[in-house]
C-alpha cells in the first residue's frame, strides 16, 4: 500500500514557474514508477510525465516536453514535477500515482495509487 500526498499548486501568471512535488509513504518507493496526470474541468485526466523505478527512463506527453522536468529524489521519497513557462492551458488539477511496474507507464490505468490532486491555475 502506497499513499501519494501533492503538494506545491498554487496560481501564477503565463510564464511563471512552479514545482510540484509528491510526497510518498512506505519503504519500497524505490520500486514504483511514478507518474504525474492532470484533469481539467470537463476534460478527462491525461497523461503528462513519468519516471521508471527501473533504470529512471522518462517520457512526457508533447503538450509539455521541453517545458516540464519529472525527477525523484528515493531518499525523501519524493517525486518532483518542475513546471516551466507555464500556459493557461495548464491549468488543472495534477495528480501523483504510483505502479510496481517497471516500465515507463502512460496510461491511468497502469497506475495503481493515486494522490488526491493539487490545483494548478495559470492566468494568462
Amino acid at each position: 500500500q502506497v499513499q501519494l500526498v501533492e503538494s506545491g499548486g498554487g496560481l501564477v501568471q503565463a510564464g511563471d514557474s512552479l514545482r510540484l512535488s509528491c510526497a510518498a509513504s512506505g519503504r519500497t518507493f524505490s520500486s514504483y514508477t511514478m507518474g504525474w496526470f492532470r484533469q481539467a474541468p470537463g476534460k478527462e485526466r491525461e497523461f503528462v510525465a513519468t519516471i521508471s523505478w527501473l533504470l529512471g527512463r522518462t517520457r512526457y506527453a508533447d503538450s509539455v516536453k521541453d517545458r516540464f522536468t519529472i525527477s525523484r529524489d528515493n531518499a525523501k521519497i519524493t517525486v518532483y514535477l518542475q513546471m516551466n513557462n507555464l500556459k493557461p492551458e495548464d491549468t488543472a488539477a495534477y495528480y501523483c500515482a504510483a505502479t510496481r511496474d517497471p516500465g515507463a507507464v502512460t496510461t491511468n490505468t497502469g497506475y495503481d495509487y493515486w494522490g488526491q490532486g493539487i490545483q494548478v491555475t495559470v492566468s494568462s
